[in-house]
């Protein structure tokens, strides 16, 4: 989403970088440049403009001007700015041992009820028991599509009935609680195409019987300035406790998820990311500022890691690295999400990567192709893979031989990387033969069809 506000962003404060000191002048001249970048990108103007003035006041302070780092610090600045402005320090909603209850609002098509089943799955994961409430009575899809999402996360729902009061369905949950008790219920609401007094009456009467601990408002990243007055209206009568910002994997502006939290003074406590009841972020803002600035975001590759279950290759055994440890390495990859996506959460790739970079997951499948069509021997032991046999495995795949032999000699090259990771003491930064510190590898020279020579995509 904010790969072209970031890409204006970085260019401005590359030239800053480059100055050996900085003059008030040219500050103030980057700080028009960064106004305009954040008015393109569709943030709030209140919010771009006392976001310079809040960074033009510390850059021009005597601490930098004539710094033979100023142009480092001003990134400082502007980063610490974009941090406070996303909303500081990550927050996530307060729940209790008992009687939690979080209340989804939102307009229709802002991914809402999508919403509510992946924090049903959030929250599951954490150890909470999970009830939730389709009370979407206007639009019967609703009810349906929360239906469907319960029965893949794994937990109930109960439905509204047409014409049922709001005092009857808390009764219908008071009742299920004693012979199902649940620590968390999550109410996903009623939604209209645009704000109207009939849906906001109706909220007000069931948050009122419901008593929710949190109120969250679903808002649609796609949907621009529109989405600050949707925030603004949906706060004054229902009083709203935290946003969940959808579609931040879409191509928008961005701008209104930069202003959402500053217009709102409420805190984002979710991002979506996709589709795929995974697809729900817990929302950092510093993480968020680093991609944006290009230092990209670690933590979040970790994690990814992490929930992917990611298996560590023992390099002490390298040399034994065959083709189903390839295989069974880039599956459990692949889980993380796309590699595009990956890559750019490393420091400083995103600038690195070439305009329009993408990897061909195509290709990737491709080579799970490859593999599945070899027998467990042939898997263990390449050295077996001769003429006729390739010729089998490229038929069976749908392939070629010459992909075949691309595959064996990247495999090979991961095969030589791996073992001088070994000898480095177990990884990079460690050691090697005699408590030296060990070199850094070099890296495959062909990688998979399709991505190029150096990791990046033929053209």
């Amino acid at each position: 989403m904010f790969e072209t506000l970031g890409n204006k962003l970085q260019d401005i404060l590359e030239k800053l970088k480059r100055e050996s000191k900085l003059t008030e002048p040219q500050v103030k001249a980057a700080m028009r440049e960064i106004r305009m970048a954040l008015l393109e990108a569709d943030v709030n103007f209140t919010v771009a403009r006392d976001f310079v003035a809040r960074v033009a006041e510390k850059a021009v302070g005597a601490d930098v001007l004539g710094s033979l780092t100023a142009g480092q610090q001003v990134v400082k600045v502007v980063h610490d700015e974009l941090i406070e402005t996303l909303g500081g320090k990550a927050q996530q909603p307060t729940l209790k041992n008992e009687g939690n209850v979080i209340f989804m609002v939102g307009l229709q098509g802002a991914g809402k009820t999508t919403s509510t089943g992946k924090l049903a799955k959030f929250y599951k994961e954490k150890g909470r028991r999970v009830l939730l409430i389709a009370a979407d009575t206007q639009r019967p899809a609703a009810r349906e599509q929360l239906r469907v999402l319960g029965a893949q996360v794994g937990v109930p729902v109960l439905e509204v009935a047409n014409g049922e009061t709001p005092q009857q369905t808390r009764e219908r949950v008071q009742e299920f609680q004693k012979t199902d008790f649940r620590d968390l219920v999550i109410v996903d609401t009623a939604g209209r195409l645009q704000i109207d007094e009939t849906l906001m009456d109706a909220l007000a009467d069931l948050k009122t019987a419901m008593q929710p601990t949190e109120t969250l408002l679903v808002v649609d990243a796609m949907t621009g300035q529109e989405a600050l007055n949707v925030a603004r209206t949906f706060d004054e009568r229902v009083q709203l406790s935290g946003l969940i910002i959808t579609k931040m994997d879409g191509d928008a502006r961005g701008g209104a998820a930069l202003s959402a939290r500053f217009v709102t003074g409420k805190p984002i406590y979710f991002a979506g990311n996709s589709e795929k009841l995974s697809g729900l972020e817990p929302f950092y803002p510093d993480r968020v500022a680093g991609r944006i600035l290009g230092m990209g975001d670690v933590l979040g590759l970790i994690e990814k890691a992490q929930q992917a279950d990611l298996a560590q290759m023992d390099i002490k055994k390298a040399g034994d690295f065959d083709l189903e440890d390839l295989l069974n390495q880039l599956r459990q990859i692949r889980k993380m999400g796309p590699l595009g996506d990956l890559l750019k959460l490393i420091p400083g790739m995103s600038r690195a990567l070439p305009e329009g970079f993408s990897v061909d997951e195509k290709q990737i499948q491709k080579i799970d192709a490859l593999i599945s069509s070899m027998t467990m021997k042939e898997r263990r032991n390449p050295g077996l893979l001769n003429a006729s046999r390739r010729k089998r495995i490229a038929s069976g795949s749908g392939s070629s031989v010459q992909e075949i032999n691309r595959l064996i000699k990247m495999h090979e090259q991961m095969k030589g990387m791996m073992k001088m990771l070994s000898g480095m003491g177990g990884g990079l930064g460690g050691t090697g033969a005699g408590g030296k510190p060990g070199k850094m590898p070099r890296l495959p020279q062909q990688l998979p069809p399709g991505m190029g020579g150096r990791g990046f995509p033929k053209k």
